[in-house]
């Protein structure tokens, strides 16, 4: 097995080939339920989430896919993620600050061309780069905070599956 690379990227991805079949590994993960993780099966699919008592707001999870790659191997894909109430607030926050940014500068461009003050649309605009610039640094802030239970849920995987 391969160990996680030092850089996080934005959702780091591995796959496994796995000398076990399917259903061996799924009904692996299924054993599990009530130790430290939170583990769901939905039916190829894991998910594999910290207790409620360990999540902070960076905590991250861990997708599996498992699929047959013949009678007795499988293939498991893998995905760390945040969770997706944090991943959809934060696309929320990046398309409305771009959103922002465009209507204000087709404003700033639109009384510069008819000769209007624009210091305004340029200042918000100035202002929606400096917001940018923080989400940006908030997001490499919470990777690296979340980098230790990434490292736990990936343990954790190894652990579990069928040697």
């Amino acid at each position: 097995m391969k160990s996680l690379p030092n850089e996080i990227v934005l959702r780091p991805r591995f796959q496994l080939e796995l000398e076990k079949p399917k259903e061996t590994v799924l009904s692996a993960f299924e054993k599990t339920e009530g130790r430290t993780f939170i583990v769901k099966r939905l039916d190829d699919h894991i998910f594999i989430k910290f207790k409620a008592e360990e999540v902070h707001f960076w905590s991250p999870q861990l997708h599996l896919e498992i699929n047959e790659e013949g009678e007795q191997r499988s293939k498991l894909y893998g995905l760390f993620g945040p969770n997706p109430t944090l991943w959809t607030f934060f696309m929320f926050l990046h398309f409305g600050v771009g959103t922002l940014f465009i209507i204000f500068g087709i404003w700033g461009y639109s009384n510069w061309s008819l000769d209007k003050p624009y210091g305004l649309q340029l200042g918000v605009m100035v202002f929606m780069v400096f917001i940018w610039v923080v989400l940006y640094v908030a997001g490499r802030e919470g990777k690296r905070k979340g980098r230790p239970q990434m490292e736990q849920l990936y343990r954790f995987m190894t652990e579990v599956l069928p040697v």
